[in-house]
């Protein structure tokens, strides 16, 4: 994997999430919980609004790894869940951006540290993700 050099930054990746995202999510996980499309109930149990499912925000990291290694290659990967994503009840949604910096190679694969925001604001914290050698960037 010589493509990747420690420290190096990788491209900015950013996705649009709006409500019919979540919709499609929750049909897809399984998870119909009403903070992720009830307003009534978002602010009910004191959240600023609808929130994205915490797992979609992390599929969307991921996402953001493979499209910076070019195929599937996740090995390990892990976040913590910090703030929600609030994704408003327009057309426009929300943006979600993934940045990465590259923190070691090895002849196995590289490390790469996520920094995962919305609207400013760390959504994801200790985001890191392990690639296999076989990625390309």
């Amino acid at each position: 994997m010589t493509a990747f050099e420690p420290g190096q930054a990788l491209e900015p990746q950013r996705y649009r999430v709006t409500r019919a995202d979540l919709v499609r999510y929750a049909g897809a996980s399984g998870d119909f919980n009403p903070i992720h499309w009830s307003e009534r109930t978002a602010h009910a149990v004191g959240l600023p609004g609808v929130i994205a499912h915490g797992m979609f925000t992390m599929a969307l990291a991921g996402r953001a790894v493979c499209a910076w290694t070019g195929e599937p290659s996740l090995a390990e990967y892990g976040v913590r869940f910090t703030r929600p994503v609030v994704v408003p009840d327009d057309d426009e949604g929300t943006e979600v951006e993934v940045a990465g910096t590259v923190r070691g190679v090895t002849d196995a694969g590289a490390e790469i540290d996520l920094t995962v925001t919305c609207g400013g604001e760390k959504v994801l914290a200790m985001a890191r993700a392990t690639v296999r050698a076989t990625a390309r960037a």
